[in-house]
């Protein structure tokens, strides 16, 4: 977490968030001048953004859309009223309606965004001002702060870049908090293929199936919202273990960027978590982003302590090798 600092003034009624990244600078900002770079991270885990307008000048508009794990979308706007390049972006922040348009009913903050130079890489000190305390206490309450500060803290990898971030280092674990964690892998084949394996039942029972000696029995998916899917392992003769099966619901599907489901052991209505798939390529690769929340803190460490991480390294892997050798 690259977060140093944050600081809320009531009576200023200004917020201020200061993060350190060991990249230089002109990377830091390319990443807000860049909208494929900046909706990498700006909405929060479960809420990734979409740009679709990012004119990166003064009096120009940049409009974004989030969506949530049931489909649920909120709007955003930014309005550049002050911009010195490699040093300050200055904003009127807003919320948009399902036009894209401003929301009249809905507060506006002033955010000013100052870029300088460390010994070790790059400062971003994030000041928003608020327009009175009771619109400041309704967006805190609205969940801003622990929103914002988890979008920056998926600042690393994208500044890094995905390739270096993730390439070779196999299945990676990241719990973001008691209920949520982030699993990464990096697989060397574009976003298509790679979604191609991901939901065709043929190809996932050659891959997807955890630790060696195991097989796929099962593996129903329905690629539209409202949908089901079913998936079951067996162990092979002479291995040990039981049968075991996952089952649930589609909430949201935007091929080939992102599936949302409901996952629980089949006939086992609780504990019931929720996987958000999200795929993106870079440079010939693409990475495999899957953040699962969980019911309670409890539930996440006993799922994650039954060796889960170990066996989808071992799937992503028989994957890898599997599109190499195709």
């Amino acid at each position: 977490m690259p977060i140093t600092s944050v600081e809320k003034d009531l009576d200023a009624l200004t917020m201020t968030i200061v993060a350190d990244y060991p990249e230089p600078v002109s990377r830091l900002w390319e990443a807000y001048e860049d909208p494929r770079l900046l909706e990498q991270f700006w909405g929060p885990p479960g809420w990734p953004a979409r740009f679709t307008r990012h004119d990166m000048v003064v009096g120009g508009l940049a409009s974004y859309v989030m969506t949530g794990p049931d489909g649920e979308s909120a709007g955003g706007y930014w309005e550049f009223t002050r911009i010195v390049p490699g040093e300050l972006i200055e904003v009127v922040d807003g919320f948009a309606d399902s036009a894209g348009a401003p929301d009249p009913a809905m507060p506006t903050m002033r955010i000013a965004l100052r870029f300088s130079a460390t010994d070790e890489g790059s400062r971003l000190e994030t000041v928003t001002w608020f327009n009175s305390r009771e619109e400041l206490d309704r967006l805190l309450g609205m969940g801003m702060e622990q929103g914002t500060l988890m979008a920056m803290g998926q600042m690393d990898r994208v500044l890094e870049g995905l390739r270096v971030f993730a390439a070779g280092r196999g299945t990676l674990l990241e719990e973001l908090g008691d209920t949520h964690v982030r699993i990464t892998r990096w697989i060397e084949a574009d976003r298509e293929t790679v979604w191609h394996a991901y939901v065709t039942p043929e190809l996932m029972r050659r891959w997807m199936l955890g630790p060696d000696g195991w097989v796929m029995t099962e593996a129903e998916m329905s690629l539209e919202a409202g949908g089901t899917y079913k998936s079951s392992w067996a162990p092979e003769p002479g291995v040990e273990g039981d049968p075991f099966g996952f089952e649930g619901e589609v909430l949201l599907v935007d091929a080939p960027y992102r599936a949302v489901t409901t996952e629980r052991m089949i006939g086992v209505p609780e504990p019931q978590t929720t996987n958000d798939l999200t795929m993106v390529e870079e440079d010939g690769g693409t990475l495999i982003t899957l953040l699962v929340v969980y019911p309670d803190a409890a539930t996440k460490d006993m799922i994650l302590g039954t060796g889960m991480v170990g066996g989808m390294e071992a799937s992503y892997a028989r994957l890898e090798r599997m599109l190499q050798a195709e």
